[in-house]
């Protein structure tokens, strides 16, 4: 058994594995400083991009234009050394345009004729779907498989994505002419779904004067692809203790209406039933658990626990929570209930 293995018997991670912890936790810090030579404020929607890249997961990212949220990702994937392209989401996109298409060609000597795969923008370590809400479902759905099993099938060819490999999308939430709303199967694909909000006056002063003045300065690389997949495996073999579980998937469950839970009051019971259709699946567990572990590791602790997961709770219950027609005209949004559920539920 050597270093890179699951944690001991006895539940603790190896010397080997906590060094890497420990390079995972010196990374990050100096990831966020460089970043920070670009981007003002949104500290915490930093650190949740973090969470994500290091749970070997995706991201969607909700907010009105000029947030910066193009200029994010951006910076991230150029302090990680990571590849990167951005797609812009249109209503005449095709799925050819995301995944790559065969081209006929015509050997000079021979004269045959063949077809060769001409790859997309989609092969690439860090992939920004911008206003990803702007194309039909059928181009929406090339993203399903490279989500998920990193490759894409084109004429009954699979080709592997490179790993790191993330879809980092964005929506505007304020224009919704023109555009068709993600299915749920694919907004589970995605881990967080995160609101960035306004500058404070501030951080609006500091954004004003740094983007309008002279030449930004250089962004220094902190990172290589091969390390962050060799700190992606890391993060997957932090111990999550079984109450940390068990804490995860009682969340979970008490956010679907049929069932039911000792840890809540019955108002908030009924409350769920009353304006919830749908509430979340497995997936949300798993990634409760694994955000817990990558928010530990990113801090420099061996061990997940309990505010871990409560931190990670709201990005990643909320947009799989499907709420009624009672819920929208009563001006109850899923984050509302997954808060008051955290109120409620405490590790037992």
């Amino acid at each position: 058994m050597s270093d890179m293995d699951l944690e001991d018997a006895d539940g603790t991670m190896r010397d080997g594995d906590l060094a890497l912890v420990g390079e995972l936790h010196r990374s990050v810090e100096a990831a966020k400083r460089a970043i920070e030579l670009r981007i003002v404020g949104q500290a915490e929607i930093i650190d949740y991009l973090l969470i994500a890249l290091f749970s070997n997961a995706h991201a969607l990212f909700v907010g009105v234009p000029g947030l910066a949220k193009t200029l994010l990702i951006h910076t991230l994937a150029e302090v990680l050394d990571l590849n990167f392209n951005r797609i812009q989401f249109t209503p005449d996109l095709m799925p050819s345009d995301v995944t790559g298409t065969d081209v006929l060609e015509q050997d000079p000597d021979s004269g045959r004729r063949s077809f060769r795969f001409v790859k997309g923008p989609i092969f690439t370590n860090l992939l920004l779907a911008d206003e990803i809400n702007r194309t039909p479902p059928k181009t929406q759905a090339a993203l399903l498989q490279a989500m998920q099993e990193g490759q894409v099938t084109a004429s009954g060819t699979t080709h592997p994505i490179a790993e790191p490999f993330h879809v980092f999308a964005t929506q505007n939430p304020i224009e919704q002419e023109g555009t068709y709303p993600l299915p749920e199967a694919q907004l589970d694909r995605f881990m967080f779904m995160l609101d960035v909000g306004y500058p404070s006056a501030s951080e609006e002063v500091e954004i004003v004067r740094s983007t309008t003045g002279g030449e930004r300065p250089p962004i220094p690389k902190t990172l290589s692809p091969e390390r962050i997949i060799a700190l992606q495996e890391v993060v997957r073999r932090v111990p999550a203790p079984e109450n940390i579980v068990r804490y995860a998937v009682n969340l979970v469950r008490a956010t679907r209406p049929e069932s039911t839970s000792e840890h809540l009051s019955a108002n908030l019971v009924q409350r769920v039933r009353e304006y919830v259709s749908y509430g979340a699946g497995p997936r949300a567990s798993q990634y409760l658990v694994l955000g817990a572990k990558a928010r530990a590791a990113i801090s420099g602790r061996p061990v997940a626990n309990i505010e871990d997961v409560r931190k990670v709770a709201v990005p990643v219950l909320a947009h799989r929570i499907v709420t009624n027609f009672h819920a929208e005209a009563s001006g109850v949004r899923a984050k509302d209930l997954v808060r008051a559920i955290l109120e409620e539920l405490r590790a037992k």
